[in-house]
């Protein structure tokens, strides 16, 4: 069981939340000047990526998690660009046909199960109310499924959403 101590665990993805999917035009490039260091790798959204995003993200005091598609190419392609250091990733196993009721998502079960009570944030930009239903019904600890408006990414309200829940489950869990 969870420890009054235990830093809650914040699940990342990628697509949507870090890296947003507007017009280009809406979003500086600005590793672009780095581009010998950081090269595209033939994906040319990765400089749409913050380099800023990884120290906010720190300064929350999770324990930062990789919840992508991205797999381990999340701790080699985006770490380095936003200063993250390499992250534990949830293994995502084969999608089989009985995942829960209808409209959940495919990721929500298996975070559920990697946090095995702990509390969590699940950042994504694909989270919905039957997700929150299902969390809040299956899942004993505390937890926050914030959705990211994938057009803009994390932005500074998304932090502050996310550190007020945090101060919010920090004080539920201090020892009276």
């Amino acid at each position: 069981m969870t420890s009054a101590t235990e830093r809650p665990l914040l699940f990342l993805d990628v697509d949507g939340p870090l890296i947003p999917f507007g017009s280009s035009s809406c979003y500086p490039q600005t590793v672009a000047a780095d581009s010998s260091r950081f090269p595209d790798q033939g994906n040319p959204l990765l400089k749409r990526l913050d380099p800023g995003l990884g120290s906010r993200l720190m300064a929350l005091g999770c324990r930062l998690v990789w919840a992508t598609t991205w797999m381990e190419e999340a701790n080699e392609a985006v770490s380095p660009r936003i200063g993250l250091p390499r992250l534990p990733v949830v293994e995502w196993p084969t999608p089989c046909a009985d995942e829960g009721p209808r409209g959940l998502h495919w990721k929500t079960r298996h975070l559920v199960e990697w946090a095995d009570g702990r509390p969590f944030i699940w950042v994504d930009d694909e989270i919905s109310a039957i997700d929150r239903l299902w969390v809040d019904a299956s899942h004993p600890g505390a937890s926050l499924l914030h959705r990211v408006d994938p057009t803009k990414g994390l932005v500074d309200a998304d932090f502050s959403a996310l550190a007020d829940w945090l101060r919010s489950a920090m004080l539920r869990r201090a020892p009276h």
